[in-house]
């Protein structure tokens, strides 16, 4: 097994450590650990393309450990009363949504990369999801709701960016 996907591995493995620290109370630690699972994300694509160690384990399973990691975080953070439910069945719909126009894809041998509004929203979460974690510090001493703000951001970018797949993909819904 190559380095990316050891990585991707040890994404999926940390899901449930953050769940289990979080829960426990220990929003520091489980944010430390929310932020290095979010890093290896990047840093196993990084390694993956530039070492030409693309495998189809990872094509497969680093984007389901993406979904995991940030899902799991917006279900504890629902559960602690940080993040409205109906903005996380909004993610989680888009997701469902773009994982089956993509097997429906693949089913017919083509790919569909990931768009720059996914790849937005991805990085509006992984900033959303961290300051939801520490309460919006620092930014909460100056009265700026800056973790509401991303997660506002997020959600809209989950809506253009699903919307986005299925318009440039909508001959795949007609098969």
């Amino acid at each position: 097994m190559n380095l990316p996907n050891k990585l991707t591995l040890l994404r999926i493995i940390a899901i449930p450590v953050f769940i289990v620290v979080l829960m426990m109370g220990h929003r520091y630690i489980a944010t430390i650990i929310f932020i290095a699972a979010a890093l290896t994300d990047m840093l196993d694509g990084h390694i993956a393309r530039k070492y030409n160690l693309v495998t189809n384990f990872g094509k497969l399973m680093d984007p389901l450990a993406d979904k995991l990691l940030v899902m799991a975080a917006l279900l504890c953070l629902v559960e602690l009363g940080n993040v409205a439910s109906w903005m996380v069945i909004v993610i989680l719909a888009r997701e469902f949504a773009v994982t089956g126009l993509r097997q429906v894809a693949a089913a017919e041998g083509i790919v569909i990369a990931a768009g720059m509004t996914g790849k937005i929203k991805t990085i509006t979460q992984m900033i959303a999801i961290p300051l939801l974690l520490l309460d919006n510090w620092p930014c909460r001493y100056i009265s700026i709701p800056l973790d509401e703000i991303f997660l506002w951001i997020a959600v809209a970018m989950t809506i253009i960016s699903g919307i986005e797949y299925i318009v440039k993909n909508k001959q795949l819904l007609s098969m």
